[in-house]
């Protein structure tokens, strides 16, 4: 497993957090997905062998949430 925060200006509150751990965990070897509104960022714990890091991006973004590179 990997852990990765990402931080997207787009996320200002919990609705964020819940939106995008929706659209997260949908994906295959998305184990945990956990997010701090006021800092923007948002955690996620996944198998590297089942999605990438692309993917997860991917994923956030098509749900409307920009990732800060």
């Amino acid at each position: 497993m990997e852990e990765v925060t990402l931080v997207s200006p787009d996320i200002s509150c919990d609705h964020c957090i819940q939106a995008i751990r929706k659209a997260l965990t949908a994906l295959p070897g998305v184990e945990w997905v956990g997010g701090h509104p006021a800092a923007k960022q948002v955690t996620i714990r996944y198998d590297p062998s089942l999605s990438s890091l692309a993917d997860i991006k991917r994923a956030m973004e098509e749900e409307g949430y920009s990732v800060a590179s």
